[in-house]
């Protein structure tokens, strides 16, 4: 670890955050890097680290503190040391385990690194997180926003988002096609277009099951009653149906006492209303049209079972199964689709890279949009929470954007780094002061005798209710 990044003193009053034996260790006085973005980001950064610092002293009494240190990235990069992400900046992150950031620019004609796929990279951040909920109060575009309350794990490094792709007409892609068709599809059916760009879709059972194990831990931890694996493995068999399978297996081999998959909850259910019940009609009832099937899937089913019945009948069983965390999974466009007419179905989503991408700025339009979604990028011992939201460059420094995006990707960082009464205060105050309708003009204009506060004005408000809501140490 360094004493300076990008010219600026650590922090003497502050503390590393550690990392043992699988946990963080957080001191009383931890160091957060965090970048303050472009455009209105600073705007935004000034009244979330006023709401921030207020929710840590209310819970904490003075017992807690966070050391902010400002590390650069984007145009106050660029207008400082001429690069817009400096090396120490992601040093910075590296070494100080979290880092709290607004909103960057990207510039037109490209040519620099993303500092998201930079930390990525880095850090192997593999987990995007991006909790949906309503806020009472908030105009929707749907008739029951209420019933939305979801968690999506979206896999972080993998699929179509890896990056790995050839431009039409290329060498490279003449190459890779010339493979592909010559070989690889030699004497078959399909050919792929020689004018075509070629990307690949890597799905791996090493990221999709460290993705899963995150979700079905924060699930447990949290007690929500469903996992559900978004997939489109109907048609994308050895990717994205890998990914379902590999989610299944996981759940199976390091979660087996915790949770139960929702064919084997047909199974013990079947096998408890009716205990004459053989092994060939229970198998007929979780399988629709099992007597027009091949011998060979019949007697995979009927294996199924027995192996089911075998292995948890009496763990699981006599009802014990409606008390684990289930496990399920669905075809992504009906997903799509279920989350406008049933989102209340669903708690906990793990997908891979694209889907979890459509799926959660979906979920967020319905609820109020990205001004107030939060999100963040984890791996193992590492967390950049972020603004969801762009730059929106022509509201900068005029004091009337919504912060509520940063304001609650800090609520998941201090639920990261366990401190739940200061995440609590801050989520709290937020949904009291939307309903008391004293918002941002971006709500305000959508209400019926709402009052519009500005960005500083609305961070005061969110503080003035978070009096007598302090949980203690």
């Amino acid at each position: 670890m360094k004493n300076a990044y990008n010219g600026v003193g650590v922090p003497a009053d502050g503390k590393a955050i550690g990392y043992e034996g699988g946990k963080l260790q957080v001191p009383d006085n931890p160091i957060i890097p965090f970048i303050e973005g472009d455009g209105t980001g600073r705007d935004i950064w000034k009244a979330s680290r006023r709401v921030f610092d207020a929710a840590v002293e209310k819970a904490y009494g003075g017992k807690r503190r966070v050391v902010w240190f400002e590390i650069y990235a984007g145009e106050k990069a660029f207008n400082t040391f001429k690069e817009w992400l400096p090396n120490d900046t992601v040093e910075a992150a590296r070494d100080f385990r979290i880092t709290l950031k607004g909103p960057l620019t990207t510039p037109v004609g490209g040519g620099i690194r993303s500092l998201n796929v930079a930390l990525r990279q880095i850090l192997d951040l593999y987990a995007c997180v991006r909790p949906v909920r309503y806020f009472h109060g908030v105009p929707s575009p749907v008739r029951e926003p209420e019933k939305m309350d979801v968690v999506i794990f979206r896999e972080n490094t993998e699929d179509v988002y890896a990056g790995i792709e050839w431009k039409s007409g290329t060498p490279e892609a003449k190459k890779v096609l010339e493979f592909l068709n010559n070989e690889m599809l030699k004497d078959g059916k399909k050919q792929v277009r020689w004018d075509s760009g070629v990307g690949i879709k890597p799905i791996s059972p090493t990221g999709t099951k460290r993705l899963v194990r995150r979700a079905i831990q924060f699930a447990l931890e949290t007690k929500r009653p469903l996992v559900t694996l978004v997939h489109k493995g109907n048609i994308m068999k050895f990717t994205e149906g890998a990914f379902r399978d590999w989610g299944y297996e996981l759940a199976r081999e390091e979660y087996r006492a915790e949770t139960v998959t929702e064919r084997e909850s047909w199974i013990l259910d079947n096998a408890e209303k009716n205990a004459g019940l053989t092994i060939e009609q229970n198998a007929a009832m979780i399988e629709p049209g099992l007597e027009q099937a091949t011998e060979d899937f019949k007697k995979n089913v009927y294996a199924e079972v027995k192996r089911t019945l075998d292995a948890i009948g009496a763990s699981h069983g006599k009802g014990a199964w409606k008390k684990k965390l289930m496990i399920n999974d669905r075809i992504a466009d009906s997903v799509f689709q279920q989350m406008l007419l049933r989102p209340n179905e669903y708690s906990v989503l793990a997908t891979p890279n694209l889907n979890g991408d459509y799926l959660s700025d979906a979920c967020a339009a319905q609820v109020g949009g990205l001004g107030i979604a939060p999100g963040s990028n984890i791996g193992d011992g590492y967390g950049t929470f972020e603004a969801t939201h762009g730059t929106a460059p022509k509201y900068a420094d005029k004091d009337v954007i919504n912060p509520s995006s940063v304001m609650l990707s800090g609520a998941m960082m201090f639920e990261f780094l366990g401190w739940k009464e200061a995440a609590k205060l801050i989520e709290d105050g937020i949904a009291s002061t939307i309903q008391q309708k004293r918002v941002t003009y971006d709500l305000e204009r959508l209400m019926i005798g709402g009052t519009k506060l500005g960005t500083s004005a609305f961070a005061s408000a969110i503080i003035e209710n978070m009096v007598g809501r302090a949980a203690g140490r």
